[in-house]
């Protein structure tokens, strides 16, 4: 056998053998650059191994480098190798080519745009709490007891060793009533969403309705399943859940604790929504973001448990560890199961194996319960220093909802109701939040009352006490 398949780093060049091949390959390798294809600081494998490959003679190759490096095109730096140059003149990345991340998204940072000097948006934990050193260690315990075939095309639903594990922690800590055999892991809770919405479809699924304030993208995530979105309103008890009816199909809550008004559903609607369910034979699907995060006494347990041939239970580890993991579960009822797991095939086959296994080994280790409770002190002591500040600096601001999760709603007085130009004077200060009309349905006539959805999980501690000082700022009476 040659060395082809061995040796050095591959790169793919078109070239006709002949006359003027070296001047070929220079105009080969600036196109390269020039489109990206060769984004800066790549490194091209070596004048011996590209001559190799190209079937050319090593010093066309290393005289074409060379060319290229007196262009500005490369840099060769001895122990460094060839690498492409870095060069403000190429196409790639530019502007016109570069797209510009959602201020009011709370999940986008994009590559080339500098993050925002102070972040209050909702729905991202503080990423610098993650337990980097207890998941190495349970990634490294786990990695060394995998079997061989792990690392192969594995179950759609998800390996039995998490879903076993997620099984028996769900159980303890959040009521849900399920088996292993009845969860599929999925790849975040967007994908989990996704997934369920087309298998409500493919099952003769028309309807679902969804509380009136909460994520747009979940909403504009089920309507691209083919189902369509019914507005539930709200109230200060939580979703009307007694305004369902045999039209509808599926109803989406987040019942623990509201998104964004932050107030828990109450036990006569999770009653009525679980009745409505039994009697339509529909479906209650429970989306638990940040169920583990109660400050004021013991979390409700999962509205699942009262009915799990009835709701479906969604959980993520997007709060409790990092959105980055992409790891998120659905405890479905044994009808929904089949359709569901091939829909998660359809979808990308199966969740990343070596983040399945890692999490698994973190909850059976009590790696997991250390990290919620951990986080659980962090940000209620966020939370408390938040309302403290604001009581002192701004008393006319109201906290509302109950003490949980990782984001408060701040109720402003008349000389605040302009809520857009609000947050248009707090991004002039390099401050950037979200205004509770930024999750409001279209259709929905409210009325809510001006206000904020403060995110006082998302900042890392060294930003968090500028951004409340520029918050106070925003919200502080005159004089």
């Amino acid at each position: 056998m040659g060395s082809w398949a061995t040796a050095g780093s591959d790169l793919h060049l078109d070239l006709t053998p002949g006359p003027g091949v070296r001047a070929a390959l220079e105009r080969a390798l600036r196109e390269a650059v020039r489109s990206g294809r060769l984004a800066p600081g790549s490194r091209l494998p070596s004048s011996r191994a590209l001559s190799r490959d190209l079937g050319l003679a090593r010093n066309t190759v290393a005289d074409a480098y060379g060319q290229l490096v007196a262009e500005g095109w490369l840099t060769a730096r001895q122990g460094s190798g060839t690498r492409v140059a870095e060069r403000a003149d190429l196409a790639y990345g530019t502007a016109a080519r570069r797209r510009s991340p959602d201020p009011a998204d709370p999940f986008e940072t994009l590559p080339g745009h500098p993050a925002p000097p102070y972040d209050l948006r909702p729905g991202s934990p503080d990423l610098s709490l993650f337990p980097r050193a207890a998941w190495l260690a349970a990634a490294r315990r786990a990695l060394n007891r995998a079997s061989n075939h792990l690392l192969g095309y594995t179950d759609p639903q998800g390996l039995p060793e998490l879903r076993q594990a997620l099984a028996a922690y769900l159980a303890r800590t959040r009521g849900v009533r399920t088996d292993p055999g009845l969860l599929v892991v999925c790849t975040g809770y967007v994908q989990a969403v996704g997934v369920l919405g087309r298998a409500l479809r493919a099952l003769g699924g028309r309807r679902i309705a969804v509380e009136a304030l909460g994520f747009p993208d979940t909403r504009r995530g089920l309507r691209a399943t083919g189902l369509a979105v019914d507005r539930l309103p709200l109230d200060g008890r939580g979703a009307r859940t007694e305004l369902l009816g045999p039209g509808t199909d599926a109803v989406l809550l987040t019942p623990a604790h509201q998104f964004p008004a932050g107030v828990p559903l109450h036990p006569d609607r999770r009653t009525a929504a679980v009745a409505w369910a039994r009697a339509c034979g529909g479906v209650v699907v429970e989306d638990d973001y940040d169920g583990e995060f109660r400050y004021d006494r013991q979390p409700v347990g999962a509205l699942q448990g009262l009915d799990p041939d009835h709701a479906v239970y969604a959980g993520t580890a997007s709060k409790s560890l990092a959105p980055g993991l992409r790891l998120a579960w659905l405890a479905v009822p044994p009808r929904l199961l089949d359709a569901v797991v091939a829909q998660k095939r359809l979808a990308d086959h199966h969740s990343p194996v070596l983040d399945q296994l890692t999490l698994a080994e973190l909850i059976d280790s009590g790696g997991y319960d250390r990290q919620v409770r951990r986080a659980r002190l962090h940000y209620r002591r966020r939370r408390d220093r938040l309302t403290a500040v604001l009581a002192e600096r701004a008393p006319d601001v109201a906290v509302t909802g109950i003490a949980a999760g990782l984001h408060a709603v701040l109720e402003l007085p008349p000389r605040l109701a302009d809520e857009a130009a609000l947050a248009a004077r707090a991004a002039q200060s390099g401050l950037v939040l979200n205004t509770l009309g930024h999750f409001r349905d279209p259709a929905d006539p409210g009325p809510y009352p001006p206000a904020l959805v403060v995110g006082y999980g998302t900042p890392p501690d060294h930003a968090f006490t500028g951004a409340l000082d520029r918050l106070c700022g925003l919200l502080a009476p005159p004089g």
